[in-house]
């Protein structure tokens, strides 16, 4: 069974700080493979606190977008959980280089519990047992940012991470099911913020016409104006079924898409 769990639902720093919503990550498993997304603050105890539980010991990988606190705040707590406390060596850790290397956000000492530490680039395929994706072309965002593509039997799965919008976007997800990063209710003109709003959303949702759009990552703005009833409007305006993500929430692929299993 494949599914995505939203461990959390969190975007911006404020809603992180005082956890209006979690920042635990995004919990996959594609073809039998266990992956974990973005481990923000928390995703370590969210794991345990799931229903049903979530055992960080049947990772096979944790992938972080980018190096940015709400997307990797527990990835050292999450690599000991995966490993054992180090004494089962295993799992793939991949990131892009700026969070290994310059300013790295990634333990040394935890570092030898993987069996593999890998750098994400810009548009290139990688593989996690059998399970297959590739990186987008880099994000316009502070630091070095990636989204995804995991190529599935059945479909093609994206996530469209952190990033200001720019017109490439709608190239570079052409897949039946898109989880979009959305902070913002409005585009913020009068200050740098390189997320996307509900405005930016709405353009890629039209361009893209996946079978199925899930938002997640809410900023305040996007808090108080109800999620669920932004994604509603998204869904007549744009006519693709989109959904608002709820932390803990637990989404099967077969489901999504109504393909029987």
């Amino acid at each position: 069974m494949d599914y995505i769990k939203f461990l959390g639902t969190a975007g911006a720093r404020i809603v992180v700080a005082k956890q209006v919503r979690s920042s635990g990550g995004t919990w996959l498993c594609l073809g039998g493979v266990n992956l974990l997304l973005d481990p923000g603050p928390g995703s370590l105890v969210r794991c345990w606190s799931s229903k049903p539980k979530l055992d960080p010991t049947t990772l096979d990988a944790i992938i972080l977008s980018h190096k940015h606190l709400d997307h990797s705040g527990d990835v050292n707590a999450m690599i000991e959980a995966m490993t054992d406390g180090g004494f089962k060596k295993k799992g793939t850790v991949l990131a892009p280089e700026d969070a290994i290397n310059s300013d790295p956000v990634i333990f040394k000492y935890v570092r030898d519990y993987v069996n593999k530490i890998e750098v994400l680039k810009e548009e290139e395929s990688y593989s996690i047992n059998g399970m297959s994706f590739f990186t987008s072309k880099r994000h316009v965002h502070p630091v070095e940012t990636y989204g995804l593509t995991f190529q599935l039997p059945n479909c093609k799965l994206s996530f469209i991470t952190d990033t200001k919008y720019f017109p490439e976007l709608s190239k570079m997800y052409k897949s039946d099911i898109i989880v979009i990063n959305t902070v913002l209710l409005k585009p913020r003109n009068d200050i740098k913020i390189d997320h996307l709003s509900i405005e930016d959303t709405k353009i890629l949702i039209k361009e893209l016409q996946p079978k199925t759009a899930i938002l997640t990552h809410f900023g305040m703005s996007i808090l108080k104006a109800k999620p669920w009833e932004v994604a509603e409007r998204l869904s007549q305006e744009t006519c693709v079924k989109t959904i608002a993500a709820r932390d803990g929430m637990q989404l099967k692929l077969n489901e999504i898409l109504n393909i029987e299993d």
